[in-house]
């Protein structure tokens, strides 16, 4: 019995998971191949083909595994670099929307690169300049009046963008993002509801 609930509880996330995908436009599942996500020109994005693979945290995350089921329902285990702690931004826990890129390795098995979680990266942020909120499907809501208002996100090969400009994500916890682009990093701090 216990077993059926946790595949229908699979099923349900794995589905949940799909439809936010296709309402983001990221209904395409493209294969991983070695990247390192680099900062990437905000003029280039739209040339660079994303080898983002999103899925969810499974049960068999542990410290240095990332178990990511992916929308179509197959599971992924990759391997966390030991050396680097930083790997995965927003930390992973068991439910949350992870994006990641990564590569096998000579041996055969899965390497996480770069990744993002997607579940912390949501909410409300706040610098001195910029308050504004990344929403589910893509949508950004500032409220701040400035001249070239955010007003959409995408993930692309584990990097942020932000309406029309490009970020690696430096470093994203539960109540800071750090975001990095040639003009340097930009802090953020997470506002209470």
């Amino acid at each position: 019995m216990k077993q059926s609930n946790m595949r229908r509880i699979s099923l349900s996330l794995t589905l949940l998971v799909a439809m936010m995908l296709i309402v983001a436009g990221c209904n395409e599942r493209k294969a991983a191949p070695k990247v390192v996500a680099p900062i990437v020109d905000s003029t280039l994005v739209e040339n660079v083909p994303d080898t983002t693979v999103y899925g969810v945290c499974g049960d068999g995350c542990s410290m240095h595994m990332l178990e990511l089921v992916t929308a179509d329902g197959d599971t992924i285990s990759y391997a966390v670099n030991l050396d680097d702690t930083g790997t995965i931004k927003g930390g992973m826990n068991v439910g949350d929307r992870v994006a990641v890129v990564g590569h096998k390795d000579a041996d055969g098995f899965w390497r996480a690169d770069n990744a993002v979680n997607l579940t912390t990266l949501l909410g409300k942020w706040s610098s001195i300049d910029k308050n504004f909120e990344i929403q589910e499907g893509g949508v950004v809501v500032s409220t701040v009046t400035e001249p070239k208002p955010l007003t959409e996100w995408k993930i692309c090969n584990a990097n942020l963008v932000l309406s029309t400009d490009t970020f690696s994500v430096y470093s994203l916890g539960a109540d800071s993002l750090y975001l990095e682009n040639a003009k340097g990093i930009f802090a953020y701090k997470r506002m209470k509801n």
